[in-house]
């Protein structure tokens, strides 16, 4: 007998969802059998239905909001966020869709015309998150269906409640209850997921160990589209800027919201090491005073907790490891309420360490490193097989080209945080953190492969070299 699945809220221990895993066969099956039609529809059809499920979710906003709080344990200002990304990706996959597969004519020889059209892949496997359990998987699903495709969904396991939810919303909007198939279960419901002969591709968004996984699946399979987004180790540079204050807000900004479970999340503040002080001394100023509660308290939270137990111990364990091999402790990691994940925010000195670990820390634990001019903080910065994101504060115009031209990472800022990447421009990394298929508004790109036609009305042929005279005496009278 299979056991039940079950998802607890973070915040109070409190069972929330409880639910059998789902039969991968029979799921891809069903939506094996839908794609066709979903796929022959108009594509002002398609876009006529997505944009109904923009007013359903408007309509159930306020229960998605509370849903995503209560499952994840951020905040409700984070989840209302969530939401509202939720809705405008519709519009933004829209504008994507027109803009990266839409169709082209060209003339060609013989009066001929050349077409650039795209097709769907068939049926595409969304594995998601639990940090964003609603947006991240409706930024693949969204553009999947836009561009005709059928999907099976298998949310994280430890956000089920959401994902059903979510697909809920499509199907009350009119996509057709076959084309979106949810698929709860754990990591084997996942991997033969992943191993289905008849998936037509997989997004993915989630760990490295994932991902990799994923990727030597599909080495034999050529054929299988491959879209990985697998967070990162990502560095945050600090250099010449009299505005210490707000230098302090970005880094607590980058480091420690959604409780530091952000893909984009800084793990690494490099500083020039004659600021370093003063700055650091800010942070933990303003990380000191950063609210650490459940999603409803009042007065609001800036921090939950972390998604588990299992999670916190992780963070804790490594907070520990690093203090252990050299790391000087600025602002040490508390677990403030007895059995439940909640994590205050940390701080640790790791400049001293002969080796340091190159990991995502998923969650709030920022790490310091001290270094005496810009081209050792780029080299630090570089120090990492990840390259999501990366950001500088502070600095010349000179320095920040220096930057861009040098740093490994799919998004890069100045004077702005490490996270917060916008829907309307792409998304993803190098590395460890993605295999060169953003997401965001790029999705379109990986969910539909292009077909050139040339196109006549009525045939026309000629051959003009290499064929043999005809013998005009063997033709006969």
């Amino acid at each position: 007998m299979v056991a039940p699945l079950t998802s607890h809220e973070p915040a109070t221990g409190a069972l929330l969802w409880q639910g059998d895993p789902g039969d991968v066969d029979a799921e891809v099956a069903r939506a094996r059998a839908a794609w066709p039609k979903w796929a022959a529809q108009p594509i002002a059809n398609r876009i006529e239905t997505l944009r109904r499920f923009v007013n359903v979710v408007r309509k159930y906003e306020d229960a998605l909001t509370d849903l995503i709080a209560r499952e994840t344990g951020k905040p409700l200002w984070d989840a209302r966020n969530e939401v509202a990304a939720v809705i405008g990706k519709v519009d933004i996959s829209v504008a994507a869709y027109s803009e990266r597969t839409g169709q082209r004519r060209l003339e060609a020889a013989l009066g001929a015309r050349q077409s650039v059209r795209h097709k769907p892949h068939g049926v595409m496997a969304v594995i998601g998150p639990y940090n964003f359990p609603a947006h991240l998987p409706n930024g693949h699903i969204i553009p999947a269906l836009l561009a005709g495709n059928a999907v099976v969904f298998k949310p994280s396991e430890k956000t089920p409640a959401v994902g059903e939810f979510l697909v809920k919303l499509y199907h009350e909007a009119g996509v057709p209850a076959d084309a979106v198939r949810l698929l709860t279960g754990g990591p084997d419901v996942g991997k033969a997921l992943t191993a289905h002969p008849d998936i037509g591709g997989i997004l993915f968004t989630g760990s490295a160990q994932t991902g990799i996984a994923i990727n030597r699946q599909f080495a034999a399979q050529p054929s299988k589209i491959l879209a990985l987004e697998m967070g990162g180790n990502n560095p945050l540079i600090v250099w010449d800027t009299p505005e210490i204050n707000a230098a302090a807000t970005i880094v607590v900004q980058s480091a420690f919201m959604t409780s530091g479970q952000r893909c984009t999340a800084a793990s690494r503040l490099i500083v020039r090491d004659s600021i370093t002080d003063k700055l650091v001394a800010e942070v933990k100023k303003l990380a000191d005073r950063l609210i650490v509660d459940h999603p409803h308290a009042d007065p609001a939270p800036y921090m939950g907790p972390v998604i588990d137990n299992q999670t916190a111990d992780g963070l804790t364990e490594s907070f520990l490891y690093l203090m252990s091999n050299g790391g000087k402790p600025i602002k040490h990691m508390v677990r403030p309420k007895k059995g439940l994940p909640f994590l205050t925010p940390a701080i640790i000195d790791v400049t001293g360490m002969t080796e340091r670990p190159d990991v995502e820390l998923f969650g709030p634990l920022l790490q310091v490193i001290r270094v005496p001019d810009f081209g050792a903080a780029i080299a630090e910065a570089n120090n990492s097989r990840y390259g999501l994101s990366a950001s500088l504060i502070g600095g010349s115009p000179e320095q920040y080209n220096q930057f861009w031209s040098n740093i490994r990472a799919g998004l890069i800022n100045w004077n702005r945080p490490t996270n917060g990447a916008s829907s309307s421009a792409p998304f993803g990394g190098t590395g460890l953190s993605g295999n060169h298929r953003p997401s965001a508004y790029y999705a379109a790109d990986y969910c539909a492969y292009p077909v050139v036609s040339a196109e006549i009305e009525t045939p026309r042929a000629s051959i003009g070299v290499g064929l043999k005279d005809i013998d005009v005496s063997a033709m006969g009278d």
